[in-house]
């Protein structure tokens, strides 16, 4: 590409070029209008790594794709909670795609983490909208950095693969406002990506590609995004429906047929003309973008995108749990490395996302690192393809587990578990794996449990293994990386992005996931995630936030302020309080007790990794913004931050709180629209009609009816209902030519 690419106008295009630019070319290009000088741009798919097709353009999956660097996945990179980590990936993902020549790049994908049973969490964030949208926005401002367009994804509400296409999510306004659409606020706020796909579902009954609240109202009218909507690969219900709603470009090529369709309603005046207009100017507008891209110069630095791989995966790895400090290993140590995920890594996701790496570490190679020579014994214990003998597999593991001071077994979700294109149906590892552990266990106690999982799973076993790490899909270089947390070249500092619950039927979106007769109801509401968790007082097995080191920390007292613009500074100091540099990760979530409408415990507000040598100690400021304190208000259909005193706890998880502190808050001025359904509480609140509706009251009911006592009982009354009683000095007409006037 190069800047030389000069811009049409619109209205040098016929009305049938105008219809056929809103629609690909094929699979993965747009339109060319040669005539115009209008060029073809190619989008491929990318979440974590580059998926350009190879052989041609055809269907989502499946040719051969173009070598490129595989990153982790969102699953693991959100574990990072580090966005400066994030723009890094990002800069390496436009890098790859400038070189083949591809102008947006999908991803990411920041759907919020329902339940653990979605088939494609491994590409999402987290089960909370601050670090979804953080982390998110955080990928495309690396990613556009090198003149290659992002696409925020699935926008919006897209929680599950059962049914996708065409399911309903059901959600009432408020907990779609600040848990399923405030991470793309963030991110889109904060980042403006070129694009923003729609997802394939319905939005409380109205797909998302034809919705004008969902693509124009919000996305545009209220968050200023001014990029290019795609909707996702044949998700187009009404092509013309989605044109007036603000669907820009369909994907892939309908051959035609709907660009027939939209010439039609155009010539039929079903479809303004200038509506089409809009959406081709901003097709043109994205093929500017990607063609001011500067040309790119030489190959892929492979070794250097490699090395970036393997310290985020290190960077993603969660200690779960390390008693009697088993981890790290000694060089020395002989270990028994057991499971077959050590030699043939699971290190991504299946389906649209699928890379074909440049190069693949194993963990059973990264043991050769840093053991001594001969410290290291190898058995499978399981056949990831069932075939084999289980009985043999599990006795030479057995027998290598009691020949070492320490096993370190491999255990995770196989392939066929978890992918796009449906859900799962329960968190359990294999059978067989479970089996395996029990006896490896029996022989050596001082064992080690690494997971391999795109989402997360039960594990019975905490209890009874000393150290567990949660391995998450770990992009190529997981391998190495994993070797480097376990002998301490690394220090673990990843945390959950999500909670650990101790059974499936304690998620919050049980019995109402993945719905029936097209419809899912989101019935949990707001307590999505840990705010069900703490919510409900539930045990989980290790909740939202948590994640160990091999240093320790020590907090000291918080405090909080409310600055000069409306945000919080929130002050901590931290100490390393071991022998080895580390990270930890500051966590600051806000609770508001006595709160008027319905709130978690505390929600998460802000996140800092902080990176401390041996006995350092640093001052840590984050920044709560004040947007991120309101709430939905549904009576008035907006954004509201209510006032009062806010509890800030700041922790290492949602349940290891280390400090509190409070912050005086001032509220959003609120007036409430007046009617004769209105209640008497909220009209004596009234700016303007509380002093009369105070002469009313007490008229109607007595000199302490505005008691706390009396209002609890008369509080709900609807002022229109007041007229009828007798002592009242107002008719109804005057209540309601009275309000009229307020």
């Amino acid at each position: 590409m190069s800047d030389s690419v000069t811009q049409p106008s619109v209205a040098d295009l016929t009305l049938e070029e105008k219809a056929s630019l809103t629609s690909g070319a094929d699979f993965w290009t747009t339109t060319a209008i040669d005539r115009a000088g209008v060029p073809s741009i190619m989008m491929t798919d990318g979440p974590h790594g580059l998926r350009k097709q190879a052989d041609g353009n055809d269907h989502v999956g499946l040719a051969n794709s173009v070598p490129a660097t595989c990153f982790p996945p969102a699953v693991g990179l959100s574990a990072t909670f580090d966005p400066e980590l994030a723009v890094r990936v990002g800069e390496a993902l436009g890098v790859e795609s400038a070189i083949e020549n591809v102008a947006v790049i999908l991803g990411p994908g920041i759907n919020i983490k329902r339940s653990p049973l979605c088939g494609r969490n491994f590409e999402y964030m987290s089960e909370d909208p601050i670090v979804s949208g953080v982390m998110g926005g955080a990928l495309v401002r690396g990613i556009q950095t090198r003149g290659v367009g992002a696409s925020l994804k699935h926008f919006a509400a897209n929680n599950q693969e059962t049914d996708r296409l065409r399911v309903s999510s059901d959600v009432d306004p408020r907990p779609l406002r600040e848990i399923y659409l405030r991470g793309f606020q963030i991110a889109i706020e904060g980042a403006q990506p070129w694009t923003v796909m729609c997802s394939y579902n319905r939005i409380n009954g109205v797909y998302a590609s034809e919705d004008p609240w969902l693509l124009t109202s919000v996305l545009r009218d209220e968050w200023g995004f001014e990029g290019l909507v795609v909707s996702d690969w044949g998700a187009v219900n009404d092509r013309v429906a989605g044109v007036i709603a603000g669907l820009d470009l369909e994907m892939p090529s309908s051959g035609g047929a709907t660009d027939a369709q939209l010439v039609a309603a155009v010539r039929d005046g079903s479809l303004d003309e200038a509506a089409l207009d809009i959406v081709t100017r901003r097709v043109l507008d994205l093929v500017q973008k990607a063609g001011r891209r500067p040309a790119i110069d030489g190959h892929l630095d492979i070794d250097a995108h490699h090395a970036l791989a393997r310290e985020v995966a290190g960077r993603a790895i969660v200690l779960l749990k390390n008693d009697d400090r088993v981890l790290p290993l000694a060089a020395e140590q002989k270990v028994a490395v057991i499971g077959a995920f050590a030699e043939t890594p699971r290190f991504q996701g299946a389906g649209s996302s699928l890379i074909n790496p440049t190069r693949l570490d194993s963990a059973r190679d990264g043991f050769a690192e840093y053991a001594a020579e001969g410290a290291v014994t190898y058995a499978a214990g399981f056949a990831l393809d069932g075939s084999g003998d289980a009985d043999v597999l599990r006795a030479e593991a057995v027998a290598a587990a009691s020949a070492s001071e320490v096993a370190v077994v491999f255990l995770g979700l196989p392939a066929s578990a978890e992918s796009e294109g449906f859900d799962r149906e329960h968190i359990d590892l294999p059978a067989d794996q479970l089996a395996l552990l029990d006896a490896v266990l029996v022989a050596n106690p001082r064992t080690v449990v690494v997971l391999s999982n795109g989402g997360v799973v039960a594990l019975p076993f905490a209890d009874r293994v000393p150290a567990i790490i949660e391995g998450w899909l770990l992009g190529q270089a997981g391998g190495s990386a994993t070797a480097d947390v376990l002998y301490g070249a690394v220090n673990p500092s990843g945390r959950l992005a999500e909670t650990i619950p101790v059974r499936l039927e304690h998620n919050p979106s049980y019995g109402n996931f993945p719905g029936e007769h097209g419809h899912v109801r989101y019935g949990e509401g707001l307590f999505v995630g840990y705010r069900w968790y703490d919510e409900r007082g539930l045990d989980v097995t290790f909740p939202f936030g948590h994640g160990l080191s091999y240093t320790t920390f020590a907090y000291g007292d918080a405090h909080a302020s409310v600055r000069s613009d409306g945000d919080m500074a929130v002050r901590i100091a931290v100490t390393n309080t071991g022998e080895r540099a580390g990270r930890e990760l500051v966590q600051v979530y806000t609770a508001l007790p006595g709160s008027a409408v319905q709130r978690a415990p505390r929600e998460l507000k802000a996140f800092q990794s902080v990176a401390l040598e041996a006995g350092e100690t640093r001052e840590v400021e984050l920044i709560v913004r004040r947007d991120d304190l309101a709430y939905w208000d549904v009576r008035v259909d907006r954004w509201v931050v209510e006032g009062g005193e806010y509890e800030v706890h700041v922790g290492a998880s949602s349940r290891d709180i280390r400090s509190v502190a409070s912050a005086e808050v001032a509220g959003d001025e609120l007036v409430l629209p007046a009617s004769l359904n209105s209640s008497i509480t909220e009209l004596l609140a009234h700016p303007v009609l509380g002093e009369r509706m105070r002469a009313l009251v007490a008229a109607a009911f007595g000199p302490g009816a505005e008691s706390e006592g009396a209002l609890q009982v008369l509080g709900s009354f609807p002022i229109g209902r007041l007229a009828a009683f007798p002592n009242v000095p107002a008719t109804r007409d005057e209540i309601e030519r009275m309000i009229a006037q307020a």
